[in-house]
């Protein structure tokens, strides 16, 4: 049985790798394309985009593939279903849940590489990406409005995150001990050097009953809790950190009492997408000894298409509608998965 369970977990893995292939290549000539609206402003040329291209893949990666894993399941174990030769294991006894067992065989494999690029590869080469992108652009990494930290009783809003720890335009809003606007802070350039800030070119706005008093000061250092690391993880994109990044940044947020939510979402799907990637395989071996048993490579391809975005929609759904509706973030990150499995026993089941 073991020569039979490296036999077609070979096909699987086989198959989910050049439909990963072809994915990432579609991908990869979409984001050039829309990357080429950027070329030749600041520094950012051909070159840059297509360094930015390859560096964003392995991100794309880890995203498609429970995709991959069901399209090249399809036609892994279609082409077995082709040749016969699936009919013969049949015939030799094997059941359904068998094969299944030895897809999955190769699907581990395929859910290890995919827990590797999600947590170390993807969080790295996009790190490159966005740093290299922005410093050619001069852009602000991330968000439109900047990165916006909570200390204590100041709100911190950092518009123009550069490289090598330094920030355009810091405006630091001081609250008193109602809530109130104490005070307005603004600094044209910072520099985080021995464990403060060095703030240049500063304004100071103190707001009382009698009214507001501005100061300026050309250079002064501010002592505060937080230092780059912090900006950088409130900068990023919530897709681009690790599992431990966004761990650290939850516990910030839980530290300042500010909403978790999005980011525990972000930190279970993690967990749950190389999951999904065995569970897409189990999918696909009923469809394959079902109702696809003498379809072609086309019907098989669409097949797969059709449930990968279906489970995009359903996981999409389940992340959105958990934020609004309050759900637990394991729950609305693992419901889509355990609902297609699920789904995919109970057809492994109806398969005699």
């Amino acid at each position: 049985m073991r020569i039979l369970d490296a036999y077609i977990a070979r096909h699987v893995v086989v198959g989910t790798l050049l439909a990963l292939a072809v994915l990432l290549s579609l991908t990869a000539v979409a984001t050039f394309v829309d990357e080429l609206d950027s070329v030749g402003r600041g520094r950012y040329g051909v070159a840059g985009a297509i360094e930015f291209v390859i560096l964003t893949l392995p991100r794309h990666a880890f995203v498609q593939f429970p995709l991959a894993a069901v399209i090249g399941a399809l036609i892994g174990l279609g082409t077995l279903a082709v040749s016969s030769e699936l009919s013969v294991v049949r015939a030799a006894g094997v059941s359904p849940g068998r094969i299944a067992g030895s897809a999955l065989k190769g699907a581990t494999a395929l859910v290890i590489v995919a827990a590797l690029f999600g947590e170390v590869v993807a969080p790295w080469c996009e790190r490159l990406a966005r740093t290299g992108r922005e410093a050619a652009l001069e852009e602000l990494p991330g968000r439109d409005d900047g990165a916006w930290i909570r200390d204590g009783q100041r709100f911190v809003n950092m518009v123009r995150v550069r490289p090598g720890d330094r920030v355009e335009d810091m405006y630091i809003y001081e609250l008193d001990s109602w809530g109130a606007l104490r005070a307005v802070m603004h600094a044209e350039h910072a520099r985080y050097r021995d464990s403060a800030w060095v703030l240049e070119a500063v304004r100071r706005s103190e707001v009382s009953a009698a009214g507001v008093v501005t100061r300026s000061t050309p250079r002064t250092v501010w002592e505060t809790r937080f230092g780059p690391d912090l900006v950088k993880l409130a900068s990023a994109r919530r897709e681009g950190l690790s599992g431990l990044a966004l761990a650290r940044y939850i516990d910030y947020l839980r530290d300042n009492r500010l909403d978790t939510a999005a980011y525990e979402l972000a930190l279970w799907r993690k967990v749950a997408y190389p999951f999904a990637t065995g569970v897409m395989i189990v999918l696909a071996v009923p469809l394959v000894l079902g109702r696809l048993g003498g379809a072609g490579i086309g019907q098989r391809i669409l097949a797969g298409c059709l449930i990968a975005v279906t489970f995009h929609i359903v996981n999409e759904a389940s992340g959105k509608l958990g934020i609004v509706y309050g759900l637990s973030p394991p729950v609305s990150a693992f419901a889509p998965t355990l609902s297609f499995l699920a789904v995919g026993m109970w057809l492994l089941h109806r398969v005699r």
